[in-house]
């Protein structure tokens, strides 16, 4: 069975977690290379994140560079052909979901239907406050938003949803999206993240869940979409250990996985064995230009490894 692989940009959002110290000078120019190499060697999707403002207690952590998602996949999207454009996450619940559909909608629209809708619940109180959105009832309203999403991204020009939190009809939105239906993928680990995923989700973005945890994870939202008379099928995802293909000369971390394209894929297949049908994968860098080399090269030499399909084949 094949195992699809994607990649956050960098540049886009950098937070000390993952950020590395070329992309604080790193622009545009970076960004656009680095998602046409992506596009070139075969990843499933390129991802954003969202943030809208970063409070002065988290600024030093999250940084406050987070480039809006709809704008950052719509420029990639302009300069590549064939790779998914995935939002990881889109904090939904910060906005109308009809704004939030009117420019994911665009988006799919323009990029031939490469869209893929991560979805989260977010995390930053004062981002929510900032902007009049209710903080201690996200996970309420986010499950709200999946539904009134559903209509207004489905192939109606005048979407109807009648909930607790927002009720609209008789209001037309195109250009409608490419897609017939535009893959919703869920993110987080919490257990109602995980119930949310199985439930109302095309997929699961994992906010990393290490490798022990994932099969106990994967069990249960196939055991809640049994229980709840789901068929379709559910995409699972993983985050990746960082990766540095080949024998590095610079401290790459210890928990970097590291080493010729064999001992890489048979790594990664362990997720396969999992469950999990697609793999985001970080890789450690000094460069762009180091970056786009990781990139030429995972996709040409541990891609065909991983018995990996086009990335149409993604059930998305």
């Amino acid at each position: 069975m094949s195992l699809a692989y994607g990649i956050q940009l960098p540049v886009q959002s950098q937070s000390t977690i993952y950020a590395e110290p070329w992309e604080a000078d790193a622009g545009p120019a970076d960004l656009v290379e680095i998602a046409r190499a992506a596009d070139r060697a075969g990843f499933a999707y390129v991802a954003a994140c969202d943030h809208v403002a970063i409070p002065r207690r988290l600024a030093d952590a999250m940084s406050t560079v987070w480039y809006d998602p709809v704008a950052t996949l719509a420029h990639v999207a302009a300069v590549t052909s064939r790779v998914r454009l995935l939002s990881h996450v889109a904090v939904v619940g910060l906005r109308h979901p009809l704004l939030t559909a009117k420019q994911y909608a665009t988006l799919d629209h323009l990029s031939g239907g490469r869209l893929v809708l991560g979805v989260g619940a977010g995390h930053v109180r004062e981002e929510f406050e900032a902007l009049g959105a209710d903080f201690e009832r996200r996970g309420a309203i986010l499950d709200e938003t999946i539904d009134a999403l559903r209509a207004a991204l489905g192939p109606e020009e005048f979407p109807s949803h009648h909930g607790k939190a927002y009720d609209f009809e008789g209001l037309g939105q195109r250009p409608r999206p490419a897609q017939s239906r535009v893959p919703l993928w869920v993110g987080g680990s919490s257990p109602a993240a995980v119930r949310r995923a199985a439930l109302k989700g095309d997929g699961w973005l994992p906010q990393g869940d290490p490798r022990d945890r994932l099969p106990a994870q994967i069990e249960r939202i196939r055991r809640l979409r049994a229980e709840a008379g789901i068929e379709e099928p559910c995409t699972v995802g993983a985050i990746t250990e960082p990766l540095y293909l080949g024998a590095p000369s610079w401290d790459v971390g210890r928990r970097t996985l590291t080493g010729p394209p064999e001992a890489l894929a048979g790594s990664l297949r362990a997720y396969r064995e999992m469950g999990v049908d697609q793999i985001q994968v970080r890789f450690r860098c000094r460069s762009h230009a180091e970056l786009v080399d990781q990139i030429s090269a995972f996709g040409a030499e541990v891609g065909p490894l991983l018995g990996t399909a086009p990335q149409n084949s993604l059930n998305i």
